[in-house]
């Protein structure tokens, strides 16, 4: 009898160890990668109160790559790799543009060719996140219906910035639908967080990771240091109550779980994060 018990409280002991790995959260890591650099010579177009009117500012242009277990996401592309052959850059309005490390380059420094890389994403549809998309053509991209259709509206075709895109068409894609959050993993280690308004189909990402906690990379929810505070809404937003519902949304989020908030061009969050190839985790 006491043999049996003991076998008992060792299966039960095994079980229990079974449970605990079960819950175990995936180690996750999170990789900064500095994908452009924007010198905005008139900010003005960053506010709709006209604050930041005749402000100069720099702005950094991130790309983030998330390593799971279960797979590579890299979350926005910043500016094209081609802009790197410019050695002075290109001015597109206020826009001063250069791109001083290719993001193709950056990959390798971890041994990844674009077409390693399993998921694609982005924040949303505009140039200065989605300029290395046509890179990663093996990838699956997840996207929100409403963004897609927003991209490929006939404007968007007729405009210059299409062509650096439009492979994304034919790219394998899985839909985010509906408004809620959309678990990439299945796991909860990594979330995209509906946050319409930038356009139609803005999106955060919400990452988990076991030491460093969660962490919001909110695109381009705030653009300069000043907006999260002031909550200043871009003239070029799609939707300015939307806008303004989703910095909500986010920072109730950020309330509630402690979050390290990146907004993702300002620089002082950027140099925050581990120096590429360095990672969070």
């Amino acid at each position: 009898m006491k043999r049996i018990l003991v076998l008992a409280i060792s299966l039960a002991a095994l079980a229990g160890c079974g449970q605990s790995a079960e819950r175990k959260p995936p180690e996750v890591k999170l990789y900064a990668m500095e994908c452009g650099r924007i010198h905005v010579t008139d900010a003005d177009a960053f506010a709709d109160d006209g604050s930041f009117a005749g402000q100069a500012h720099d702005l950094v242009d991130p790309c983030y790559l998330i390593r799971h277990p279960d797979g590579d996401l890299l979350w926005d592309s910043g500016l094209p790799d081609l802009l790197n052959e410019q050695v002075d850059g290109v001015t597109q309005g206020p826009f001063q543009l250069s791109m001083p490390t290719k993001l193709a380059a950056q990959l390798a420094q971890l041994d990844l060719a674009p077409g390693d890389i399993d998921y694609i994403s982005f924040s949303h549809s505009h140039f200065d996140h989605l300029g290395n998309a046509a890179l990663f053509v093996s990838a699956t991209w997840l996207v929100d219906p409403d963004e897609r259709a927003h991209m490929f509206r006939p404007e968007a075709r007729a405009d210059a910035q299409f062509a650096s895109y439009s492979a994304l068409e034919n790219f394998r894609q899985r839909a985010i639908e509906g408004e809620g959050d959309f678990d990439v993993f299945g796991d909860g280690s990594v979330i995209i967080v509906q946050t319409p308004g930038h356009t139609p189909g803005h999106a955060i990402l919400r990452v988990n990771l076991t030491h460093a906690g969660p962490v919001l990379l909110t695109g381009d929810l705030w653009h300069l240091t000043e907006s999260r505070a002031r909550r200043t809404v871009p003239r070029f937003n799609t939707d300015r109550a939307q806008t303004l519902a989703s910095m909500d949304k986010v920072e109730a989020l950020a309330r509630a779980t402690g979050a390290l908030v990146i907004r993702q061009h300002v620089p002082q969050d950027f140099a925050g994060l581990p120096k590429f190839p360095e990672a969070l985790n």
